[in-house]
């Protein structure tokens, strides 16, 4: 329940920032255009989140935008025991096919596969992953 409360207040402040920050919609941002979410959230081992951290900082992010995944954002519970271990990010897609194709290229990657090698010396990070695909509703001001 409170991991649902979390996603819920984390998509509120998302569509409603983004609402506020975005220019109008053109034809190509519709639902129908294709454009696809992906919610993840991480759940890590204990002690791990800061590692997570360290990891999106200092080479996730940028070999997602090396693979054509654009960032919407990163945001981390702020109470409870999900704080402690949970990250949740939003990317974005111009379809499935680039979504499965621009991950499939990641997990290739020589790169990232160094940096999770590297990053996992001391074990692993990352115990659990849920992943969502999503899109705005015809109602959404992210259209």
């Amino acid at each position: 329940m409170k991991t649902l409360l979390c996603i819920s207040a984390v998509l509120g402040v998302l569509f409603g920032g983004l609402a506020m920050l975005s220019a109008p919609a053109s034809a190509a941002d519709t639902p129908s255009a294709g454009k696809v979410y992906e919610m993840r959230i991480y759940k890590t081992n204990p002690g791990k989140l800061e590692a997570l951290h360290a990891r999106f900082r200092d080479h996730t992010c940028k070999l997602f935008k090396k693979h054509g995944m654009e960032l919407v954002g990163f945001w981390t519970p702020t109470e409870g025991d999900e704080a402690k271990d949970t990250l949740i990010y939003i990317l974005a897609f111009p379809s499935v096919e680039a979504q499965k194709k621009a991950w499939q290229a990641f997990r290739d990657d020589p790169e990232w596969q160094k940096a999770r090698e590297e990053s996992e010396k001391d074990g692993a990070i990352v115990k659990q992953v849920q992943s969502k695909n999503m899109k705005p509703t015809d109602y959404s001001a992210m259209r």
